[in-house]
């Protein structure tokens, strides 16, 4: 583990800033993951060790966006590409945090960091310099929909960070893409922050290519009034993990979540959800789906918290997963953990295969059966792929999916 190795030596960050300094002072008193928690039990530890077997790059090389822009005016960002942002018009207004607005932030919260819960950031911002955080404040309404890359580079590690405020009355609609390069490893952390009656509708896109490797991890902060959607999906990584926290601060928010990670051969990803109620009258409504082809492992765990303070909450989890291999495998584990008495709350897993009858009916329709199982495929995708903020006449993630070999 070449990464933990240097970090250990204090050979890896030359004239380290504030953070970083503090990041690695967490990181050396608790290397790595405790594997006995049930956050880590799981996680192949020899591909683990693949994310972290690599030196960290220091440059950023060229990025060519996998699609074409939206013809309206979408606002596109490249991590660790040098840009000025400052865009003003008459119904909203986008601009870069300053140095001291994102230390002061990303300060407040490593304090509130658990060494294991938040070991994925602690590692991304021990190893970040600031060329490779983006930080947004974002006011108004009427805002063109916002699309940010994050990209890894072949043989090495690559580290992005974002932090993005959305002022009162905010709407916006943002797209996230994580790009894997082949034999590469991408550590993405992304922190939003919610104000009161503001809203946005967030898609999270990450594929791979051979050997590539993702930790990706999403904390979220909602205010009064809120409103959170998310759309994710994670394909083609050797290993990637996605761990997703969000705190309704004070109630009277909602949140839904539609995301899904997609296994072939020997690949693990897996999903892990965290959500707080810390207020009355919050709002969840989740569905994560897997899909395990091959020898792959994907895997789902996700918590509910409502405590007392947190009446008529009303909260579903559900996991949907599917198994196309008699050799992949999948584990779920959707949990409650309610101390308050006046709530709604319910969860639940399935685990199934294609469904042989379908198939059986379409064959007799004269529909072949690599056909009728991409048709029953696509039904299964499509519930996630509408809830990603992208449209399909520019990049289609359906076909994609059901032309991947």
């Amino acid at each position: 583990m070449k990464i933990i190795e240097e970090l250990k030596n204090n050979k890896l960050i030359d004239n380290p800033t504030e953070i970083q300094k503090i990041c690695l002072h967490k990181l050396q008193s608790n290397p790595l993951p405790n594997p006995k928690s049930e956050l880590w039990r799981l996680s192949n530890k020899s591909k683990f060790s693949n994310f972290l077997d690599h030196s960290l790059n220091k440059e950023n090389p060229k990025l060519d966006i996998p699609y074409p822009k939206n013809p309206q005016s979408t606002i596109r960002l490249i991590i660790g590409e040098n840009c000025q942002i400052k865009l003003t018009e008459e119904n909203y207004s986008i601009q870069q945090l300053s140095e001291n607005e994102l230390n002061k932030y990303i300060k407040e919260q490593i304090s509130f960091f658990d060494q294991n819960e938040n070991w994925s950031d602690l590692l991304n911002l021990s190893l970040n310099c600031t060329k490779n955080i983006l930080g947004l404040k974002i006011n108004g309404s009427k805002i063109p929909p916002i699309e940010i890359f994050s990209h890894a580079s072949s043989n090495s590690l690559n580290t992005k960070t974002l932090v993005i405020f959305l002022e009162k009355d905010c709407d916006i609609e943002l797209l996230q893409v994580n790009l894997g390069k082949e034999n590469s490893s991408l550590s993405q952390s992304t922190f939003l922050c919610l104000e009161e009656n503001s809203s946005i509708n967030h898609g999270v896109v990450s594929y791979g290519e051979i050997r590539s490797n993702l930790l990706n991890s999403l904390n979220v902060m909602q205010h009064k009034n809120s409103e959170y959607n998310l759309g994710s999906l994670h394909f083609k990584f050797n290993y990637a993990r996605f761990e997703i926290r969000i705190r309704q601060s004070a109630g009277n928010a909602k949140t839904n979540i539609k995301g899904m990670q997609i296994t072939k051969k020997d690949e693990q990803i897996s999903t892990y959800t965290k959500m707080d109620f810390n207020g009355p009258n919050g709002f969840l409504n989740q569905i994560n789906k897997s899909l395990a082809d091959d020898k792959s492992h994907a895997i789902f765990e996700g918590s509910i918290i409502v405590p007392k303070i947190a009446q008529k909450t009303d909260a579903s989890q559900l996991s949907r997963n599917l198994l196309l291999s008699n050799l992949a495998q999948i584990d779920t584990k959707p949990q409650l953990e309610i101390i308050a008495d006046d709530v709604k709350c319910k969860h639940g897993a399935t685990i199934s295969q294609l469904n042989e009858e379908e198939l059986f009916y379409m064959r007799t329709r004269g529909i072949t059966l690599p056909e009728a199982s991409k048709l029953q495929l696509s039904s299964y995708f499509q519930e996630i792929i509408s809830f990603i903020p992208v449209s399909k006449d520019r990049w289609d993630l359906l076909d994609k999916l059901l032309n991947e070999n």
